[in-house]
C-alpha cells in the first residue's frame, strides 16, 4: 500500500481530541498506527503510562522506537499474536481501522490483549459526512484523494451506525460513541431543515468510540 506523498504532519500528529478518552486509571497503552510515536509519547509524558506502538511504515516505526517503550514495524496483523495477553489498559486506533483489509478480525484478535478493565479507543471517518455524501448523491462522483475521508489508502468505509454494529457484533460493549471534529459549515444544518433534522450525523467528520470486551 502506498503511503508516500502524504501531507506534512500525517505521521506525527498529536490527536489532542482523542486524549480525553484515555481512562484515568490506564497505565499501559498501545497505539496502533503510531506513526513516529508522537501521540503515544504525549500520553507517556503527560500521564506516565507505559507506551507501545505499531507502525506500518518502517521509516516512521524506527522513529517511534526511539521514544516509546516498545515499537513494532509492519502490519499490525503480524504482531497481534506476539502481544502479551491481559496487558493493555487502552489500545488506540486513531483513524487506522479503515486502512485495514479486515478490521473485524483485528478487533477480534486483539481483544485478549486487553486488561480486565481495558478498552479499545478508535477514531473512524464518517462516510456520511456532508461533503462526501453530496459528492456521491448529487455529483454522482467517488474520487479518491491523498488524505481525508476518501483517502486513497482507505480500504473500508463506515457510518456511525455501522461502527456501532461492528463492535457489538464482535462482542464488545460500547461505553461511548460520539461524533467528533464536526464541520463548522452551515450547509449540513440548512440541508437538515428540509428533512426535519433527521440527518445531523452529516456534521461529523469522524466518530470516536470507546468499547470494552463483554465478559465471556
Amino acid at each position: 500500500m502506498d503511503y508516500n506523498n502524504k501531507p506534512d504532519g500525517y505521521f506525527d500528529t498529536i490527536r489532542q481530541e482523542m486524549v480525553r478518552y484515555l481512562p484515568s486509571e490506564a497505565r499501559k497503552i498501545m497505539d496502533i498506527g503510531c506513526g513516529t510515536g508522537s501521540f503515544a509519547l504525549h500520553l507517556k509524558e503527560t500521564f506516565g503510562v507505559e507506551a507501545w506502538g505499531i507502525e506500518y511504515v518502517n521509516e516512521h516505526a524506527q522513529e517511534a522506537s526511539k521514544v516509546l517503550d516498545r515499537a513494532f514495524s509492519g502490519p499490525c496483523e503480524d504482531f497481534l499474536d506476539m502481544l502479551p495477553n491481559d496487558y493493555f489498559d487502552a489500545i488506540f486506533f486513531n483513524d487506522v481501522l479503515e486502512h485495514m483489509v479486515d478490521p473485524y478480525e483485528v478487533l477480534q484478535k486483539i481483544k485478549p490483549k486487553l486488561s480486565p478493565n481495558g478498552v479499545i479507543i478508535s477514531s473512524i471517518p464518517n462516510i456520511r459526512s456532508y461533503d462526501t455524501f453530496m459528492k456521491l448523491a448529487l455529483k454522482k462522483d467517488w474520487r479518491y484523494e491523498k488524505n481525508g475521508i476518501l483517502d486513497h489508502t482507505h480500504l473500508r468505509f463506515f457510518t456511525g451506525k455501522s461502527i456501532r454494529r461492528m463492535y457489538e457484533d464482535l462482542g464488545y460493549e460500547i461505553m461511548l460513541h460520539e461524533g467528533i471534529n464536526k464541520t463548522k459549515s452551515l450547509r449540513p444544518i440548512l440541508f437538515n431543515m428540509f428533512v426535519f433534522f433527521t440527518q445531523m450525523d452529516m456534521r461529523n467528520l469522524q466518530y470516536a468510540t470507546v468499547a470494552r470486551a463483554k465478559p465471556s
